[in-house]
């Protein structure tokens, strides 16, 4: 026994908000991402620039001692109130030292050429490493990294090293920033998700409720075949509710395809319930008594004969039949010059039929060539007009032929005037095995095929036959068949 095949069903409207979310997680945090990287790198740049300015003004007025520094020479720079005098050496006023450390966020420490700190307001770099260029750097912090300069200090007269200057931003303000940002960014990514695929979800249950109707139609018809049920129609007009429109078309051609199906066994069968009992009926008077009977025996022969030559027509037309559903398969790319069969016919049923008077009427001033298969164009023909003959009047054995064109068409007719047909009949003389007169036509030898195979023909070659008729006016049958400007060209 066959293990069965367990995979879990997922509703493709979980499947759609699930990818809608995916989507808009992928590109949101693609957006996110980048604004982040923008707004941190910008806050960064002004903390670096904050430094880097605050270490500009403290290393420029340092410059001004022009010795080496020491705690005594910069008590001055540090604390203007250390002395009444606000001049250095003669000069303007200076800003002291200390207003650079205003913010709070900037430490300062000074070092004297050889490496000894002469002053400091704190420090996060336990061992700094001077050398002779300025530089801004990374560093590890206490609790996280922070932003340290460093630069040497020289004497804006003499141009001699006097000190050393490491300035340092324990980057609090950046670091808090930075976190919010993180939270804010994280927060609105679960919103986006959380939104879309709700969103998503909705909008499927929606859009997909035609799905729903086509899964409940197949549901019912699978539980009962003979129900008929079809989908909803939509008041929309996108690909669902084309499809949904194409759903009912392919499933009222099923039905018909079912009626016709059912309604073809009934009718063959009806069909040959008939010769087969007659052809029974002789074989068993034969068997009893009718052998020994010349005369009998002869006439059950016969008649045995004409029953099996019925059954024998009707299987070759069931089976042309057969065969005429399938033309755009078996005999694709076949031209045929029209002129020349419609005049082939034409002319045989002269011969045939001496008793009849056959006109024909020939527009074409050219041949014409149609794809269809020439020995299908001339069992149309021929159906056509065999019918013709057998449905004429004995007064007026009359039958029309007629060729001509339209834009890209080419039309044939076949007319007589003979008994005709009403018109609630018309409608149905193409379907298998419907008679106008039954009695009538099972004397004249008609089986009902031949209509149905004569339009099952044209239009397997993108054709149409249509029928115009009154009863007691005849009967006009109408083929219409598309051109092939240059069949070359398709070859």
């Amino acid at each position: 026994m066959e293990k069965k095949d367990e995979r879990r069903f997922i509703s493709l409207k979980i499947k759609w908000a699930l990818g809608t979310a995916l989507g808009s997680l992928i590109i949101f945090f693609v957006v996110v991402m980048a604004l982040f990287s923008a707004f941190t790198q910008n806050l960064f740049h002004q903390e670096r620039q904050l430094l880097n300015q605050g270490m500009t003004n403290i290393s420029r007025q340092l410059g001004t001692l022009n010795a080496p520094l020491t705690k005594k020479n910069i008590s001055q720079l540090v604390d203007p109130n250390a002395s009444k005098s606000q001049i250095i050496s003669g000069q303007d006023y200076r800003r002291p030292v200390v207003k650079e450390l205003s913010d709070g966020h900037l430490v300062v420490n000074i070092y004297n050429p050889d490496g000894k700190n002469v002053l400091s307001t704190g420090r996060y770099i336990k061992k700094p490493h001077f050398t002779t260029n300025r530089n801004i750097h990374i560093a590890e912090g206490p609790t996280h990294d922070v932003l340290v300069g460093q630069m040497p200090i020289y004497g804006q007269k003499s141009r001699r090293l006097i000190g050393y200057l490491q300035v340092e931003n324990n980057l609090d303000a950046y670091t808090r920033s930075y976190h919010q940002l993180e939270i804010v960014c994280a927060l609105a990514l679960c919103l986006v998700v959380i939104a879309s695929g709700l969103l998503g979800y909705f909008l499927s249950l929606f859009l997909l409720r035609p799905l729903d109707n086509i899964h409940d139609t197949v549901k019912e018809i699978s539980s009962d075949p003979t129900k008929d049920v079809r989908v909803p129609t939509l008041k929309r007009n996108d690909e669902l509710a084309e499809l949904t429109t194409m759903f009912n078309e392919m499933l009222d051609r099923m039905q018909r395809y079912i009626d016709q199906q059912t309604q073809f066994v009934s009718d063959v069968s009806h069909e040959l319930r008939t010769p087969v009992a007659i052809i029974q009926g002789h074989l068993e008077m034969l068997q009893r008594w009718g052998k020994d009977d010349p005369k009998v025996l002869n006439d059950s022969i016969k008649a045995t004969l004409i029953e099996t030559n019925r059954m024998k027509n009707l299987v070759q037309e069931m089976l042309d039949l057969s065969r005429a559903e399938q033309v755009e398969i078996n005999f694709r790319n076949q031209h045929t010059i029209v002129n020349d069969v419609v005049h082939q016919v034409f002319n045989n049923f002269k011969m045939l039929y001496p008793e009849f008077t056959f006109r024909l009427d020939d527009d074409l001033k050219e041949p014409i060539t149609v794809d269809i298969y020439r020995d299908h164009l001339e069992q149309v023909l021929v159906i056509l007009c065999d019918n013709a003959v057998k449905y004429s009047t004995d007064d007026h054995k009359e039958i029309h032929l007629s060729l001509s064109r339209g834009m890209n068409t080419v039309e044939i007719g076949v007319q007589d005037f003979g008994e005709g047909i009403s018109p609630e009949n018309v409608k149905r003389v193409f379907d298998r095995f419907y008679r106008v007169d039954k009695a009538r036509s099972r004397k004249k030898g008609g089986n009902g095929l031949g209509l149905s195979i004569a339009k099952r023909l044209i239009e397997g070659y993108h054709g149409s036959i249509t029928l115009e008729s009154s009863v007691g006016a005849g009967s006009l049958f109408r083929i219409i068949l598309p051109i092939i400007e240059d069949p070359e060209t398709k070859k």
